[in-house]
Protein backbone atom coordinates (compact mmCIF):
# COMPACT_ATOMS: atom_id res chain seq x y z
CA UNK A 1 0.00 0.00 0.00
CA UNK A 2 1.32 3.28 -0.93
CA UNK A 3 -0.82 5.48 0.52
CA UNK A 4 -3.54 4.96 3.57
CA UNK A 5 -6.48 6.80 3.77
CA UNK A 6 -8.61 5.38 6.91
CA UNK A 7 -8.28 2.99 9.73
CA UNK A 8 -11.27 1.23 11.12
CA UNK A 9 -11.48 -0.67 13.90
CA UNK A 10 -14.15 -3.16 15.19
CA UNK A 11 -14.48 -6.65 17.29
CA UNK A 12 -16.69 -9.61 16.81
CA UNK A 13 -17.55 -12.40 19.87
CA UNK A 14 -18.96 -16.00 19.15
CA UNK A 15 -20.25 -16.89 22.38
CA UNK A 16 -21.05 -20.35 21.41
CA UNK A 17 -20.15 -22.50 19.44
CA UNK A 18 -16.20 -21.60 19.14
CA UNK A 19 -15.95 -20.76 15.88
CA UNK A 20 -13.47 -18.48 15.33
CA UNK A 21 -14.46 -17.81 11.57
CA UNK A 22 -17.35 -16.48 12.96
CA UNK A 23 -16.09 -14.13 15.40
CA UNK A 24 -13.55 -12.43 12.70
CA UNK A 25 -16.38 -12.32 9.88
CA UNK A 26 -18.32 -9.93 12.61
CA UNK A 27 -15.23 -8.00 13.82
CA UNK A 28 -14.29 -6.59 10.03
CA UNK A 29 -18.28 -6.25 9.91
CA UNK A 30 -18.21 -4.19 13.02
CA UNK A 31 -14.96 -2.20 11.92
CA UNK A 32 -16.83 -1.21 8.35
CA UNK A 33 -20.45 -1.16 9.02
CA UNK A 34 -20.81 2.45 10.47
CA UNK A 35 -18.54 4.49 7.87
CA UNK A 36 -19.06 5.92 4.22
CA UNK A 37 -16.17 6.66 1.81
CA UNK A 38 -18.38 8.71 -0.42
CA UNK A 39 -14.94 10.45 -1.70
CA UNK A 40 -12.66 7.39 -1.91
CA UNK A 41 -13.21 7.43 -5.85
CA UNK A 42 -11.24 10.51 -6.11
CA UNK A 43 -8.30 9.26 -4.64
CA UNK A 44 -7.60 5.98 -6.10
CA UNK A 45 -5.80 5.62 -9.36
CA UNK A 46 -7.84 5.59 -12.31
CA UNK A 47 -10.95 6.49 -10.24
CA UNK A 48 -12.00 2.95 -9.71
CA UNK A 49 -13.02 1.64 -6.63
CA UNK A 50 -11.52 -1.96 -7.50
CA UNK A 51 -8.09 0.00 -7.36
CA UNK A 52 -8.47 0.13 -3.39
CA UNK A 53 -6.12 -1.89 -1.08
CA UNK A 54 -7.84 -3.07 2.02
CA UNK A 55 -5.09 -4.60 4.65
CA UNK A 56 -7.67 -6.76 7.03
CA UNK A 57 -5.73 -7.84 10.69
CA UNK A 58 -6.99 -10.01 13.13
CA UNK A 59 -5.97 -10.25 16.39
CA UNK A 60 -7.05 -13.63 17.49
CA UNK A 61 -7.40 -15.60 20.60
CA UNK A 62 -7.15 -19.38 19.55
CA UNK A 63 -7.35 -21.61 16.12
CA UNK A 64 -5.60 -19.14 14.02
CA UNK A 65 -5.54 -22.38 11.86
CA UNK A 66 -9.42 -22.59 11.75
CA UNK A 67 -9.82 -19.75 10.15
CA UNK A 68 -11.70 -19.55 6.55
CA UNK A 69 -9.74 -16.43 5.27
CA UNK A 70 -11.74 -16.49 2.36
CA UNK A 71 -15.00 -16.15 4.59
CA UNK A 72 -13.40 -13.00 6.08
CA UNK A 73 -12.05 -11.30 2.66
CA UNK A 74 -15.89 -11.77 1.61
CA UNK A 75 -16.61 -9.15 3.85
CA UNK A 76 -14.91 -6.36 1.71
CA UNK A 77 -16.74 -5.42 -1.30
CA UNK A 78 -14.18 -4.00 -3.55
CA UNK A 79 -10.29 -3.44 -3.53
CA UNK A 80 -7.70 -6.20 -3.26
CA UNK A 81 -7.61 -7.84 0.60
CA UNK A 82 -5.06 -9.31 1.97
CA UNK A 83 -5.29 -10.69 5.79
CA UNK A 84 -2.55 -10.50 8.67
CA UNK A 85 -2.88 -12.51 11.54
CA UNK A 86 -1.69 -11.85 14.75
CA UNK A 87 -2.18 -13.44 18.85
CA UNK A 88 -4.75 -11.14 20.69
CA UNK A 89 -8.20 -10.97 21.37
CA UNK A 90 -9.69 -12.92 24.09
CA UNK A 91 -11.13 -16.61 25.00
CA UNK A 92 -12.97 -16.03 27.91
CA UNK A 93 -15.57 -18.22 29.52
CA UNK A 94 -19.29 -17.41 28.56
CA UNK A 95 -20.45 -19.32 31.85
CA UNK A 96 -22.44 -22.17 30.27
CA UNK A 97 -22.43 -25.16 27.98
CA UNK A 98 -25.32 -25.23 25.43
CA UNK A 99 -25.02 -28.47 23.46
CA UNK A 100 -27.81 -27.08 20.99
CA UNK A 101 -25.86 -23.93 20.49
CA UNK A 102 -22.96 -26.64 19.53
CA UNK A 103 -20.59 -25.56 22.33
CA UNK A 104 -17.72 -27.74 22.48
CA UNK A 105 -16.66 -25.78 25.66
CA UNK A 106 -17.38 -23.17 27.73
CA UNK A 107 -15.32 -20.65 26.02
CA UNK A 108 -16.39 -17.11 24.08
CA UNK A 109 -13.74 -16.07 21.29
CA UNK A 110 -13.31 -12.38 20.72
CA UNK A 111 -11.75 -11.23 17.82
CA UNK A 112 -10.68 -7.76 17.28
CA UNK A 113 -9.74 -6.08 13.80
CA UNK A 114 -8.26 -3.40 11.95
CA UNK A 115 -9.38 -2.50 8.68
CA UNK A 116 -6.85 -0.75 6.50
CA UNK A 117 -7.87 1.36 3.36
CA UNK A 118 -5.36 2.88 1.04
CA UNK A 119 -4.38 2.11 -2.38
Amino acid sequence: MKKLLFIETGMGIDVHGQNITKAAVRAVQNAIHYNSMPGIRGLLPDQDINNMKVNVKLALPIDQDKLDHEAVKKEIPYGEVTLTLMDGGMATTHGIVLEDKEDQNDLMYIVVASVEVGY
